[in-house]
């Protein structure tokens, strides 16, 4: 008999963006689940709930799922994560498991809505150009995003950071670079779209003459960075910056 495969439907609920889950969690569908939900985060703008009431899970252990996805968002897209767990089967399972420690578990939908944390976020997208002056108007853009959101402290490395993902995107993709910049609680993170599924490599430079500043930079100057793939197709490939301590944070909007 053919194990029932995890199916997700994606839909709305005022600001979170919801994934019913259904079909059977066991060993063969864990990447499915795990990867579908990590690729769905990538394009939700707020917050994400995943409904897992019409789950059947076959092993208990593979609940771990959910702390995993929990983890791996947490830096990008920074975006609020809560679980509903519509039985009590269910939440017996993730508290027994921990996953309660790192992911918010409701029994019901509208009870994991409120249970998103929302921090005051600034975001912005942009899609620039398959043109050579591409990667010095995207450093224009974020200085004067930065600026107006009152962290110009983090242009110059944000400067660095975007003119190699997008140098990138140029180089080794036919894709227009779709930039993408966040801010919230003194995280900022450089995000760079492209519709190439190929998993990005940002390579050293051979000589000092060739643009981009290579991956040596951007490990040394960002938090952390990665490449992850969207639900929609393509990737996206990111960096996180801290804002300095002592600053004053994010600001409410005016």
């Amino acid at each position: 008999m053919v194990p029932s495969p995890v199916r997700l439907a994606i839909g709305r609920r005022e600001e979170a963006t919801v994934v019913t889950v259904t079909g059977e969690l066991n060993v063969a569908s864990y990447p499915s689940l795990r990867d579908g939900l990590l690729k769905i985060a990538t394009d939700v703008p707020d917050g994400l709930v995943a409904d897992i009431s019409g789950l059947t899970i076959e092993d208990a252990s593979l609940v771990s799922v959910f702390s995993l996805v929990a983890m791996r968002i947490g830096d990008w897209p920074g975006i609020p994560f809560t679980v509903v767990a519509g039985t009590p089967g269910h939440r017996v399972l993730l508290h027994r498991h921990v996953v309660d420690r790192y992911v918010p578990v409701r029994a019901d939908l509208a009870a994991a809505v409120v249970a998103l944390d929302h921090p005051v976020r600034r975001r912005c997208e942009h899609v620039f150009p398959r043109a050579g002056g591409s990667s010095a108007r995207a450093r224009e853009f974020v200085t004067a995003k930065l600026a107006e959101w009152g962290v110009p402290e983090l242009a110059e490395d944000a400067r660095f950071i975007v003119t190699e993902l997008v140098e990138n995107v140029l180089r080794h993709t036919t894709s227009e670079p779709r930039l993408r910049l966040d801010l919230r609680r003194g995280v900022c993170t450089v995000a760079v779209a492209d519709h190439d599924t190929r998993p990005a490599m940002l390579l050293e430079r051979l000589s000092p003459f060739e643009p981009g500043m290579g991956l040596k930079l951007v490990a040394q100057i960002a938090r952390t960075w990665g490449c992850s793939r969207s639900w929609a197709g393509g990737k996206v490939v990111w960096a996180v910056l801290l804002q300095p301590p002592g600053n004053a944070g994010d600001r409410p909007a005016g």
